[in-house]
Formats: C-alpha cells, sequence, structure tokens
C-alpha cells in the first residue's frame, strides 16, 4: 500500500504572513491538529501544530498583558525544516518516520508541491485494516521454524477447512531466532478445527491456548 491511497487530499493551509489566530480558529473550526504553511506555489514552508499554539497563546491569567501575542503571523512559530513524503512511498516505510521522530503528521509532496498530508491516526486507521481487525473473525498464532516454506504450509492446511485468511501477519519470536509467529486473522468465529489440524500437524499453537496444545 502506498501513502496515496490513505492520504487526505483537502488540506487546510496558512501563508507565513497569516496571524496565530487565524491558526487557532481553523484548528478548532475543522478539529485537526497540523496546519502547512505554504506560499503562492503549494511549497512548503513550515508547519504548525496545535502545540506551538497552545505554547503561543497567553495563558488566562494574563490575556490582558498579552493580548495582541495573537496577532504575531505563524512565520514566528512554525517549524521551517518539515519532513516530507512522496505520494508513492510504502505506507510501511512511512510507518517508521512517524516512529522514528516522534512526529504527528507527515505532509505529502509531489515535484515540490503540497498534495496531501497524513497523519498518525491514518497510519493507525490502515493498520486496524490491514489486519481486518473490525470484521467478525478469529485469530490464531503460529509458531513455526525460521525457514523458507512455512507460511505456504500452515496456509495449506487452513485452506482445505476452506475458510477465508483476511489478514496474515509474521514476526520474530522473542525467545529464539530458530523460530517465527505466524498471525492469522480467520473469518471464522470458531477456528477450533483448524487449531486441531495445526497441532496433529505437529504446529505449535501460542494463541488461543486451547486445552491440549503445548506451548
Amino acid at each position: 500500500m502506498v501513502v496515496e491511497e490513505i492520504m487526505k487530499t483537502e488540506v487546510i493551509t496558512l501563508k507565513k504572513d497569516d496571524t496565530i489566530e487565524t491558526a487557532l480558529q481553523l484548528l478548532n473550526e475543522h478539529h485537526i491538529r497540523h496546519i502547512p504553511i505554504i506560499n503562492e506555489q503549494k511549497h512548503i514552508l513550515g508547519i504548525i501544530s496545535d502545540k506551538d499554539i497552545r505554547d503561543a497563546c497567553p495563558s488566562i491569567f494574563q490575556k490582558e498583558e498579552h493580548c495582541n501575542e495573537l496577532q504575531n503571523s505563524v512565520e514566528k512559530i512554525m517549524t521551517k525544516n518539515v519532513i516530507t513524503v512522496h505520494p508513492l512511498d510504502f505506507v510501511e516505510e512511512v510507518s517508521a518516520i512517524f516512529y522514528e521522530k516522534e512526529i504527528g503528521c507527515l505532509p505529502v509532496t509531489k515535484e515540490g508541491k503540497l498534495v496531501g498530508i497524513i497523519t498518525e491516526k491514518d497510519i493507525l486507521y490502515t493498520l486496524i485494516q490491514l489486519t481486518g481487525a473490525l470484521q467478525p473473525s478469529s485469530q490464531i498464532e503460529v509458531k513455526v521454524k525460521n525457514i523458507s516454506g512455512m507460511l505456504a504450509k500452515v496456509v495449506a492446511i487452513i485452506a482445505k477447512r476452506k475458510v477465508n485468511i483476511n489478514s496474515v501477519l509474521v514476526y520474530p519470536y522473542s525467545k529464539s531466532e530458530e523460530y517465527k509467529i505466524l498471525v492469522f486473522r480467520l473469518q471464522t468465529m470458531n477456528p477450533t478445527s483448524i487449531i486441531n489440524d495445526l497441532k496433529n500437524a505437529g504446529y505449535t499453537v501460542l494463541w488461543p491456548n486451547l486445552p491440549g496444545i503445548t506451548l
């Protein structure tokens, strides 16, 4: 999956000379947390967040003393070194940027111009969709040896029961590099027969931990 499939293309933006007060109004009106700052050519000059706005707003105990602070331009509080991504970047790689840089959004640019925006909420929702967690289903976790061909063998056992697989995840087994964990979300509410088939084939099912299954 690439960024252009999940990014928002209708982006609320500001110019660098717009006021902080205007930014605050837009954040509240559109229930957003970030606003890119662009020029006439849609090139990104910076970005501001709701945190930047909060830091710039005077305390309720100091409003009279600093009543003109919100009339400052957003240029004075915006972050200028903005990390951007391309519409054809893979969502998995973009997720790593969110994690490593600890940021809440990424503007999406093409040929230097803003074409969209992607937020950490978009990433989380995409993960939910990819795992099929919102669909009626059940999940099983199978420990297998970390060698080629294991996924195909386990899938073949599931296929014999004519049950659809909504999603598959693979992650390392924390106790040994010799194994890995296959996580299946299956389109059935009762995976007992599949679990028994896997057990009879010599596989270890870590979840669900039904009686008689050795971990």
